[in-house]
């Protein structure tokens, strides 16, 4: 007892020793946070942006920031809005209710520009993903798993479908496993003019279902559950196992008749898109196999159902949602961004599916596509030049012509006009909050909407906040890896802190950037607070994340978190070589896959964290779904020995003293993980603390949630890092 009361003066005292200016309350009440250009949207006219002000919806010109009106003044509270692409409607959305991550019902308003009135989308029940025909005539919208139809001058609406039910039939919007992992939460496309309508219907009848407890519980409270507990029962395809059958279908608003598209599609195959082109007989599907290694586009005629492959790809190892996000059909041509030439570049088709040309070619990543001039001559996209920590805005023409449009060193992000004449750039970097400004399309900047000068002045104003800096290493086995690392404000290079790393590394994700978007929270924010308490707080992008290649990106397939959770380790010893780290109080912490990551590499072998901090994590790959798991491991049948290779067969290597959190009600990554991990813990004799937290979700916040999640997070590591550092003095252990 002597010895506790002594170990925690002398953690008081030498935290009290840095100044603190920043709390966990202004960490969670987000008092350090981003003011961005609300509710932003191009014009039809693509000259003009709508954007939310004090409730109203006002509309600018590009060129001049010229007022142009208020668009609507409802009068009402509304969550989002969408402008028909003739300007004339709006539909509002409201009471917006969460689903999954994309997914969600409300109570849509379609509002009358030129007179102010609004009428309600539908009385038949709460609406999911609508959207208006390319001819503003009509909205599309999905209630109770069924498409629907509304014709906007008769106030006519037509049920569509009859035959959806939840847990069986889905049309016009995905399952789960689409949404989460193909990330999209509309199934369904107009055809140019308006006359069809086409949807992707899921069979999910034969997907086994998971299950998970409802309580009472509070912030929101279910009061039905208050004796005896509920459950959420949904489809959820694990890996190997069954998925939803799909197919394609279309309406034809003038006949009423339903016609099935004959695309060819193996039994488990996938259909992550349909989109139709400029012609109103053209709709594009696109197709995937089960292992996402074969890719085809499909044009059917949505009158007779027959269609004709017009493009075949193979992948080395797999496809990434890149090849399929931004794919846009228009000006009888589409562009694809492809990694076949061991970068992620664009590609420029003809609708006969001819290849016309390779519009980029070099060592960098095209990031994101954002689209094409009003005549299809000048392609816009996000690339990294070179440079995996930074990105910047470009365009590209058909002789394959290169223009640097944002040529600031930096993280540059752009949302353009209809026809790609302006555009709005976000820019930041390790010391800018995001900036955002209107250019034009030959790289011009024309104006500043919002420069965060009060958040930047809040962070150079407090000399409390941490030292920020960029910085490469290579290991032992020759990989160069990147990071970041935050420093005390007063950091003193004779003296050794402990240091707590934070990584993701999921695949083709990246935590390092040349950004203001590091860290957990944006800002580096949570990270200025924790070296306030004389932390070094560092993070480490290995292996199998983005920025650097296919081959880069792809060398983890079928070995999920090995790799990762190695570069991890080398990064933990190449820290605990520099004078100024106390290398026997090391902690590592993630969440989700860098929860998972977390686990792999306190278990990796050598024994380099003190402690660390798992929140959601996948213990087992074959707990995950089949979308994401399958593209980067394969089936389980054929890689028995990459998936047997987890946290749980490597229980009894953990070293280090550990933190499990996560949430009763997480519908991504099931407790289920949780569950067995922990069990192997027990019976392999290792002691562990947990932390819980009663329905919710991956996210696990709501009500006081979130905070008491850091909380304990920052407890646990002051207990496990900071006192025993404290506890052998400054200049650290001498064990090796």
């Amino acid at each position: 007892m002597k010895k506790t009361v002594i170990s925690l003066l002398t953690l008081f005292v030498s935290v009290s020793a840095f100044a603190q200016s920043v709390s966990l309350d202004d960490v969670m009440s987000h008092k350090y946070s981003v003011r961005g250009v609300s509710g932003l949207n191009p014009m039809s006219d693509g000259v003009s942006f709508a954007r939310i002000e004090n409730g109203k919806i006002e509309r600018y010109s590009y060129q001049t920031g010229e007022h142009l009106g208020t668009v609507v003044d409802p009068g009402r509270q509304f969550d989002r809005y969408t402008i028909s692409p003739d300007g004339k409607y709006i539909l509002l959305c409201q009471d917006f209710r969460s689903i999954y991550r994309h997914s969600g019902t409300a109570l849509y308003i379609l509002y009358k520009v030129s007179d102010g009135t609004s009428t309600a989308l539908s009385e038949t029940g709460r609406q999911e993903c609508p959207r208006f025909s390319p001819d503003s005539r009509k909205v599309g919208y999905v209630i109770d798993n069924n498409l629907y139809v509304k014709d906007i001058a008769s106030g006519k609406e037509t049920q569509v479908t009859k035959d959806g039910k939840f847990n069986y039939v889905i049309n016009g919007k995905p399952d789960w496993v689409y949404e989460e992992e193909f990330s999209f939460d509309c199934a369904f496309d107009f055809s140019a003019d308006g006359r069809h309508i086409a949807w992707i219907r899921f069979d999910e009848s034969k997907v086994r279902t998971f299950s998970f407890p409802w309580y009472k519980g509070l912030y929101p409270e279910m009061k039905e559950h208050t004796l005896y507990t509920g459950s959420y029962d949904y489809k959820y395809p694990k890996a190997g196992e069954d998925n939803s059958k799909v197919s394609v279908l279309s309406f034809d608003t003038e006949t009423g008749k339903t016609t099935t598209m004959a695309v060819p599609l193996d039994e488990d195959g996938y259909i992550p898109r349909i989109q139709f082109t400029d012609h109103a007989d053209k709709l594009a599907v696109l197709t995937l196999n089960r292992l996402q290694n074969h890719f085809r586009i499909y044009l059917a005629n949505p009158t007779t159902g027959t269609s004709d492959c017009i493009l075949t790809e193979d992948a080395y190892k797999y496809f990434d949602t890149d090849l399929y996000s931004d794919i846009d059909f228009s000006h009888d041509q589409f562009v694809l961004l492809n990694d076949k030439d061991g970068h992620n570049h664009l590609y420029l088709y003809g609708l006969d599916g001819k290849l016309i040309r390779q519009l980029t070619k070099g060592d960098y990543e095209v990031t994101a596509y954002g689209g094409c001039d009003a005549k299809g001559r000048e392609f816009y996209f996000m690339s990294t030049e070179g440079n995996p920590l930074e990105q910047y805005v470009c365009k590209v023409d058909t002789k394959g012509r290169k223009t640097v449009l944002t040529p600031d060193k930096g993280f540059n992000q752009a949302s353009f006009s209809n026809g790609c004449q302006y555009f709005v750039n976000t820019f930041s970097d390790l010391s800018t909050p995001p900036v955002y400004s209107v250019y034009t399309n030959k790289g011009k900047q024309l104006r500043v909407l919002e420069d965060n000068s009060s958040l930047k002045t809040a962070y150079t104003s407090d000399k409390t906040f941490g030292q920020v800096e960029l910085f490469t290493f290579i290991t032992s086995e020759d990989v160069t890896l990147n990071g970041w690392m935050v420093k005390p404000h007063d950091f003193d290079p004779s003296r050794k802190y402990p240091v707590l790393m934070y990584q993701y590394s999921g695949p083709g994700s990246q935590e390092v950037h040349n950004s203001w978007n590091n860290g957990f929270f944006n800002g580096l924010i949570w990270e200025h607070r924790l070296s306030q308490k004389g932390y070094i707080v560092v993070c480490v992008d290995g292996r199998g994340t983005g920025g650097r290649g296919a081959e880069w990106k792809k060398c983890t397939y079928e070995r999920l978190c090995d790799l990762e959770s190695k570069d991890q380790v080398e990064a933990a010893i190449w820290l605990g070589r520099q004078p100024y780290v106390d290398k026997s109080q090391i902690a590592i912490w993630g969440w989700s896959f860098g929860g998972e990551n977390t686990l792999m590499s306190m278990s990796e072998g050598r024994h380099v964290f003190n402690c660390g901090v798992a929140v959601a994590p996948v213990t087992s790959n074959r707990f995950y779904d089949t979308v994401y798991t399958e593209r980067y491991m394969g089936l389980p049948k054929d890689n028995a020995k990459g998936y047997d290779d987890n946290s749980i067969t490597r229980v009894g290597r953990l070293h280090g003293d550990l933190l499990l959190c996560h949430g009763y009600a997480d519908d991504n990554v099931h407790f289920q993980n949780m569950a067995e991990y922990t069990e192997a813990l027990v019976q392999a004799g290792i002691q562990f603390e947990s932390q819980f937290y009663v329905n919710r979700n991956h996210s696990i916040y709501g009500g006081n949630t979130r905070r008491h999640l850091f909380t304990r997070i920052e407890s646990f590591l002051d207990q496990h890092l900071l006192r025993r550092h404290h506890n052998h003095g400054d200049k650290g252990s001498s064990i090796d």
